[in-house]
């Protein structure tokens, strides 16, 4: 089976699925150059050639046929081998990293220095697949045009002599580094079609950009390395903040961010996506998370009667005794005000799970009388 084949995926699972998809939309199928597509999709997804040279040797007469799926890889056409693909997606192994000789492991955490090179080769590598392309052209021989990032930079963060960023990096500080990060974000792209210009050997020309798919695997691709700083940050994937440095979490906690901030209820998505932005900020103060539980709590308060329907006696009180008397959502005189702001972490998730929960309960509500 395709999954048995021992490829190992360079790509987020999702991101594959997604412009595995794409690639087999109809109008996208009727292409003269789809099968250039799914090699180029395949090179940037798999470590090494083989999983694209599978696919050039397999027959491009049946891409619109509903042939049977092989039990090879050899034995599908196109069309076949990109929908096995696209299914076993979860089943292929993620790039093996290579593991740290003596030196790193005794250091532990990357140190600052050794972030910003490998930040900056990571910008080397997807400028080199085009995805720098719509907004940082390269230019053609031919006199195509050339765009010289170190202005766009500039205008960007106020720094100037950013570009090119190996000279740079040596003179970074922390803000100018995490600027870059954000700044990058907001100017990758997938370039989902190219066509290699020979003359002087010019190289890729790179077109059909896709800003959704692009920024997703460079966010993958810079939280990966933030993991392995003591940065105690990552790039957010959802919400209003998307593109910028929040707080890191544990897996738990951020899948229900996740959750929460792709809510589909714009009132309640809304407010649940600017309290996320506020409490998880890089530069978040203690008023910006005071200010994010009210807006949760606020959230609670709309959906107290359903609470007191479904929780037992008055327990729905007990998840409104902490905002109302510990100094959050009022400044009145018997409230406790001198206690320790690393609680602010604690009510701010114990909120947004009560949110989730009361969820389930109006679902509950909606389908059964209590």
């Amino acid at each position: 089976m395709i999954e048995d084949a021992g490829w190992e995926l360079r790509w987020p699972p999702t991101l594959l699925t997604s412009e595995g998809r794409w690639l087999l939309r109809p109008a996208v199928l009727r292409l003269s150059d789809w099968r250039d597509r799914v090699e180029h999709l395949l090179e940037e997804a798999f470590v090494g050639s083989e999983a694209r040279d599978v696919f050039s040797r397999t027959p491009k007469d049946s891409r619109y046929e509903n042939d049977p799926f092989g039990e090879d890889p050899e034995d599908l056409d196109g069309l076949a081998f990109l929908k096995v693909t696209v299914e076993a997606v979860g089943r292929f192994r993620p790039e093996r990293e290579v593991k740290p000789y003596w030196p790193e492991r005794q250091r532990g955490s990357l140190a600052p220095p050794d972030v910003y090179r490998r930040f900056v080769q990571l910008v080397d590598d997807m400028r080199v697949m085009g995805y720098l392309d719509q907004e940082l052209p390269w230019g053609c021989v031919d006199g195509g045009p050339e765009i010289d990032p170190s202005p766009v930079l500039e205008q960007r963060l106020g720094i100037p002599d950013l570009w090119p960023l190996d000279e740079s990096r040596r003179a970074w500080g922390d803000d100018t580094f995490y600027g870059l990060i954000e700044v990058i974000h907001d100017l990758v792209s997938r370039p989902r079609h190219r066509s290699y210009h020979s003359y002087s050997d010019c190289g890729w020309h790179w077109s059909e950009f896709a800003r959704g798919p692009g920024q997703a695997l460079y966010r993958w691709r810079v939280n990966r390395l933030l993991e392995h700083s003591d940065a105690g940050l990552r790039l957010a994937d959802d919400g209003e903040d998307v593109g910028r440095l929040v707080a890191s979490t544990d897996a738990a906690r951020a899948g229900l961010a996740t959750n929460m901030a792709g809510r589909t209820d714009l009132s309640t998505g809304d407010r649940i996506r600017h309290a996320l932005a506020l409490f998880r900020a890089r530069t978040a103060s203690e008023h910006d998370k005071r200010s994010a539980i009210v807006t949760l709590a606020g959230v609670l308060e709309e959906r107290r009667n359903v609470l007191k329907v479904r929780l037992r006696r008055k327990d729905e009180g007990a998840l409104f005794q902490i905002a109302n008397q510990f100094a959050l959502r009022h400044q009145g005189t018997g409230q406790q005000a001198d206690y320790d702001p690393v609680f602010l972490d604690w009510v701010f998730w114990w909120y947004l799970a009560t949110i989730e929960l009361s969820d389930r309960l109006i679902e509950r509500t909606d389908a059964t009388p209590p």
